[in-house]
């Protein structure tokens, strides 16, 4: 089978990269709460690990506490387990079926740090968007060098797919700055 250039696929390849970002940016705490915060949590329950929120409901009564209500009472004890295991520092307080988790605030190195990571993150999005962008542009090549395309379609599609790239990895950069701005905050 003879192989073919789709624009769509790898833009929505970068795009999973993006949204793989956004996803991770989700974990970081930033001092307020979030029901997004305890995404990345994962709870070993009936007999395997699953996300907290197949386990029990997330919600924020108030700007610096999560509550989280555990539909099985047998899960509670789990759910308080992995939310202490997790690297988000979180300590819960049982109340029944409900674990209330109260956010301190964060430091100013702990701000920096996680400034930090939110960039480390990017950095591997992008590098993700530079990785699907090498593979277009080796289609493309491969594709001339067959026959299949000529030399100016190669060019024109080949600057569609920069203009791809630095679109992604524009929005990335916006994503990062946002992150930033709300993790410095006091």
């Amino acid at each position: 089978m003879a192989e073919q250039f789709d624009l769509k696929d790898i833009e929505r390849r970068m795009e999973g990269a993006l949204t793989s970002l956004r996803t991770e940016f989700t974990g970081l705490r930033t001092g307020r709460a979030s029901v997004h915060l305890l995404d990345t949590v994962q709870v070993s329950a009936y007999g395997s690990t699953m996300p907290l929120n197949q386990v029990a409901s997330v919600s924020a009564p108030e700007a610096r506490m999560l509550a989280v209500n555990v539909w099985d009472k047998s899960q509670v004890g789990a759910v308080d387990r992995a939310i202490r295991e997790s690297p988000l520092g979180l300590n819960p307080i049982m109340d029944g079926q409900t674990l209330r988790i109260p956010i301190p605030a964060l430091s100013e190195e702990r701000r920096k740090e996680l400034a930090k990571l939110a960039g480390k993150f990017s950095e591997n999005a992008r590098i993700a968007v530079r990785n699907v962008r090498r593979d277009g542009m080796e289609l493309l090549k491969r594709l001339e060098k067959s026959g299949e395309l000529n030399e100016d379609r190669q060019k024109v599609l080949s600057a569609d797919v920069q203009k791809a790239t630095d679109k992604f990895v524009a929005q990335i950069d916006e994503a990062l700055k946002h992150k930033e701005e709300e993790i410095m905050q006091v």
